[in-house]
């Protein structure tokens, strides 16, 4: 036991050092810190240092990575009460609207030629790729990785219409993105089991949407009137980390309902729990800033240990490589158009319409998710769905947080980085001494 704690703790130390290190390095590249951490995670996983079999040096397998699971889901706990930040009714009264529209455009749209283009390459393929794996796909070209996403926006402090409406729309992104996947997942077990079950494939997934900001408003509530019992900024912030660690927790509960298991998404749960938390107490957006200087190192293992998990063993089959680079044209074909096309329905700004696609290309989390909840329940149609998405998340994680950048760059809402300001600030402060 004392030797599996050194390894464990020897290993969060040595992917911290590996994330800090390799920020250093695509510095001089200029590239955003999220891919920094995702190559420090390449570097020390079972592709790499782990192949000399020493544990806690490096990962050994892909097994020993989700031996720390547990991190990557408060990371994505911390992540969805931070965007909950960005549903202030203030700021909803001014993009609530645009967002709500321009989000279901994007990623339906996505969704939709995904679909469309998978059941063509299926009657090319047969049984390489099955109809109900295309569908699957399709449902999951929905989802956008919020985490890359608000990390680019903090590292570079973007400001301006386009962040603005950004953030809530990678929010509603996951939300869509359930209620698709549950749908499609429900056919396609349809198509092969050959019958059709109205109850799980549409009910279900409404229940989980559902039961989940329910749960996270009722949170959200119960949060703001314990703070009114703290006064320090100190014990404040450690009840805001008390209740994220409590709706993560259970969040894992799943629920037995007229024969239905229905679960809980904890995106949804801490995304609702912050949104309220922000809403009803008057001093949230000190404590939220506080919490996100907290959380920092929490990020940093997650991207890493997210880079460790990248399985290149789908490079091995041609199959896959060729239906993961038509899938990830597709889908950030469909991002774009639908985003231009969503936002010009709504009127937004001409560099919403422009860059705003571009800026929601990266996919992570919920997209692993639901692959892997596919591998559960459709065999190797399942296996085969988790390894083009493993292939698209590969080629999305790396070069989608870059992309964000350029886009965010090109609108005007990146201009001076962080560390030029910080060299210019201790100037002054060294001039007036």
């Amino acid at each position: 036991m004392r030797r599996e704690s050194m390894e464990q703790l020897f290993a969060l130390s040595v992917c911290l050092l590996a994330g800090l290190l390799m920020s250093r390095v695509v510095k001089k590249l200029k590239l955003p810190a999220v891919t920094a951490y995702l190559v420090g995670g390449i570097l020390i996983g079972p592709y790499c240092l782990g192949r000399l079999g020493i544990r806690g040096l490096g990962f050994v397998s892909n097994e020993n990575v989700v031996e720390y699971k547990i991190i990557s889901e408060v990371a994505l706990g911390f992540i969805a009460f931070s965007i909950g930040n960005e549903f202030r009714l203030s700021q909803l009264k001014k993009t609530g609207r645009q967002a709500t529209v321009v989000a279901f455009f994007e990623a339906l749209t996505a969704t939709f030629l995904v679909t469309i283009v998978m059941i063509l390459l299926h009657m090319v393929l047969g049984d390489k790729l099955s109809l109900p794996a295309a569908l699957l796909l399709g449902a999951i070209a929905t989802a956008t990785a919020p985490a890359a996403t608000l990390m680019v926006v903090r590292q570079y402090k973007a400001k301006g219409s386009l962040t603005d409406i950004l953030l809530p729309i990678v929010a509603l992104d996951d939300a869509i993105a359930l209620a698709a996947f549950a749908i499609f997942s429900g056919i396609a077990g349809a198509i092969n089991m050959g019958h059709f079950d109205l109850a799980s494939v549409l009910l279900a997934p409404i229940l989980e949407i559902i039961f989940s900001l329910a749960l996270g408003a009722a949170l959200g509530a119960v949060l703001t009137f314990c703070e009114k019992f703290f006064y320090s900024n100190s014990k404040r912030l450690s009840i805001c980390l008390t209740f994220v660690l409590l709706a993560v927790a259970i969040s894992m509960l799943e629920l037995n309902i007229g024969g239905m298991t229905v679960g809980f998404s904890s995106l949804l749960v801490c995304m609702m729990l912050g949104t309220v938390f922000c809403n009803m107490c008057n001093f949230s957006e000190e404590l939220m800033s506080k919490t996100d200087q907290w959380t920092a190192p929490v990020f940093i293992l997650f991207f890493v240990l997210s880079g460790a998990e990248l399985e290149f063993s789908v490079f091995t089959d041609v199959a896959i490589v060729g239906v993961g680079i038509v899938y990830v044209l597709v889908r950030s074909l469909g991002k774009y158009i639908g985003a231009s096309a969503g936002s010009k329905l709504m009127k937004c700004d001409d560099k919403i319409v422009k860059y705003l696609g571009i800026t929601l290309l990266p996919q992570a989390g919920v997209a692993l998710g639901m692959s892997l909840a596919a591998t559960e329940t459709m065999g190797e149609q399942g296996i085969l769905v988790r390894n083009i998405t493993l292939f698209a998340v590969l080629i999305y994680e790396l070069v989608g947080p870059m992309f964000t950048k350029i886009a965010l760059t090109k609108a005007g809402e990146i201009s001076v980085k962080p560390e030029v300001v910080k060299r210019v600030n201790t100037g002054r402060e060294r001039h007036e001494r």
